[in-house]
């Protein structure tokens, strides 16, 4: 027999009753019932049942083990009987009767529970994150990410994509988030950076005539923790695709999402074919460009509606209106939990009226609508009785951010949520440039490296902040999974589109030195996306924070409090990497 086991913790079943057996894991419980000790062991696979008897060498033994301390059983398969079956185990129809016991490894007093959740702060798991991996949702949600992945690489691969590895070692990029760089020994003051993204090396491979690549690639990025975004390292599929255009990007990732979403949400349904929605109009409706479509309400522009109004909490603001059916015989305790929910949210109050059987209003703001209001509300909302208008009021993108959540909330609390579905979408249309509000200047809004609806026509005649970009996100259930574009693989567009961001030509050729001397030796037209992995299995797995989903994540302040990194360098190192370390003084 094996040394360690002859069956796994999960393997065993009613057909192996009477067999002899060797098993190996966890003591994962223990439950004395009228003297008899029954211990729940565990492994990789699941739990077996074992029995141990008073008087016997196993019961002393499994007595004194504290709970997660690992041992090898042997004992013989029996039967539960029929009244004792556990449907919940796969394993339940057995049990091990213990005949010897030897311990593997004992285990100190537990910092939390393995068993239950019992609500132990996030710093504290991720300091024992090898004993919060033990628990089940833990296990269960690093082993999906783990099929998720093989998935992921088989369809690729089926659709005819070809696996490649790009440098993790590269030079700092100007664009996107802080870098983590790297001391180069060989090269007194110099520096690697980690990737952000291969994205430079993803073009590079269909200049060099790969066609169609993807990749698990690693990313690292200096940047804040969020609920949807890990500090330090994430992981993407990398996809880039040569002599394509929008749609074609656009058909084999739709397929492969659908599939995979298929495949293991757990029966939520797929909306398929994904809508394909503008910028501009993705902001106007949902007020966000990450719109969740399970909320099946939408905002309307009413600004037009008060221009001129007496009305000042209107008159010469952008104005949003959300109408929501079969809710104006609410209690009043409705509207107002709505409304602190949007103060929450950053508005200072949240408007709204009533429509009464008559098509009157009634509310905190109907004395200050004048009938034209009444008949133009009604014709563009679609109003009828039952119906409650909410309103907001302001700067565009302050309106859209606070009605955009305010539209899903409402949607939630009304009952005009679908919950149990995933609702892809495709943001495309996005403008090319933007204008800073304290500087005035323009800047790239998007991504500086796509190419502009309109080529260097575009770039040459229009005013820059009517020029769209061949980009796109794409969403599911309002998580930004991804964003990708076409890229600009013409040497002339790109030192035009930088010109218009206020870069010269020294510079861009000086800091893409690399990109532009490869577009200059015949690069194809090319595009891809890289959805993120670390979201994709968020979602799957019905999890609120990314942190989830990653078997070792930093913490929010970045940082490994298990392994105790960052760390600092002693003298020795620092002079061999040619550093010498500032910390910041004390404030």
């Amino acid at each position: 027999m094996h040394r360690y086991r002859s069956h796994t913790c999960g393997e065993l079943r009613a057909s192996d009753v009477e067999s002899d057996v060797r098993l190996s894991g966890w003591l994962h419980n223990r439950r004395d019932l009228g003297g008899i000790l029954f211990i729940d062991l565990r492994d990789h696979y699941g739990i077996t049942q074992l029995v141990a008897r008073p008087g016997t060498p196993a019961y002393e033994a499994l007595d004194k083990l504290s709970k997660e301390s690992t041992v090898r059983v042997d004992g013989k398969v029996v039967s539960r009987g029929t009244e004792n079956v556990n449907p919940e185990l796969p394993t339940g129809e057995i049990e091990v009767e213990v005949g010897e016991v030897e311990l593997l490894g004992a285990a100190a007093p537990l910092p939390f529970t393995i068993n239950a959740e019992d609500g132990v702060n996030e710093e504290r798991r991720l300091e024992y994150r090898f004993l919060d991996l033990r628990r089940e949702r833990m296990h269960k949600n690093i082993m999906l990410r783990t099929a998720v992945i093989s998935a992921i690489r088989h369809k690729m691969t089926a659709l005819g994509f070809n696996e490649m590895a790009t440098p993790i070692l590269s030079a700092t990029s100007p664009e996107g988030a802080r870098d983590f760089v790297v001391p180069s020994r060989l090269n007194p003051g110099k520096f690697y950076a980690l990737p952000q993204a291969p994205q430079q090396f993803k073009q590079l491979l269909m200049i060099s005539g790969f066609d169609r690549y993807f990749q698990i690639a690693p990313c690292f990025r200096d940047e804040d923790a969020r609920a949807d975004r890990s500090p330090g390292e994430f992981y993407q599929l990398d996809v880039e695709m040569s002599f394509v255009e929008q749609e074609d990007v656009f058909q084999p990732i739709e397929k492969l999402m659908t599939e995979l979403f298929e495949e293991f949400g757990n029966g939520r349904h797929v909306t398929s074919p994904f809508p394909r929605i503008p910028f501009r109009e993705a902001m106007l409706k949902y007020g966000s460009d990450k719109p969740d479509l399970r909320a099946q309400l939408e905002l309307v522009d009413i600004t037009d509606v008060f221009e001129g109004s007496e009305f000042k909490a209107f008159a010469g603001k952008h104005v949003r209106a959300l109408a929501v059916p079969d809710v104006s015989a609410q209690p009043r305790k409705f509207f107002d939990q709505l409304g602190d929910f949007a103060v929450s949210q950053g508005a200072k109050g949240l408007a709204w009226v009533r429509v009464a059987e008559d098509g009157s209003l009634s509310g905190p703001i109907a004395k200050f609508l004048t009938e034209e209001n009444v008949a133009e509300l009604t014709k563009r909302l679609s109003l009828a009785a039952g119906h409650a208008v909410f309103f907001g009021a302001g700067e565009f993108d302050e309106v859209s951010k606070i009605m955009g959540a305010v539209r899903v909330e409402a949607a939630k609390r009304a009952g005009h949520f679908e919950d149990g579905v995933f609702r892809f979408c495709w943001i495309v249309d996005f403008p090319m440039y933007e204008k800073d509000e304290d500087t005035g200047k323009i800047d790239f809004s998007h991504n500086p490296f796509s190419m502009p609806q309109g080529g260097l026509e575009a770039l040459e005649n229009q005013d820059p902040l009517d020029i769209l970009g061949w980009q796109y996100d794409i969403v599911c259930n309002g998580v930004e999974l991804s964003s990708g574009a076409i890229r600009n693989h013409e040497p002339e567009i790109m030192l035009k589109a930088f010109e218009i961001a206020g870069y010269d030509r020294d510079t861009v050729e000086e800091q893409f030195a690399g990109m532009l001397r490869a577009f200059r030796f015949g690069a194809p037209p090319h595009g891809g996306i890289a959805p993120g992995v670390d979201r994709i299995v968020m979602l799957l797995a019905d999890e609120p924070n990314i942190r989830e989903t990653i078997a070792f994540p930093l913490n929010g302040n970045a940082q490994d409090l298990m392994m105790g990194a960052p760390t600092e360098l002693d003298e020795t190192r620092l002079r061999e990497l040619h550093l010498s370390v500032r910390k910041p003084q004390p404030k």
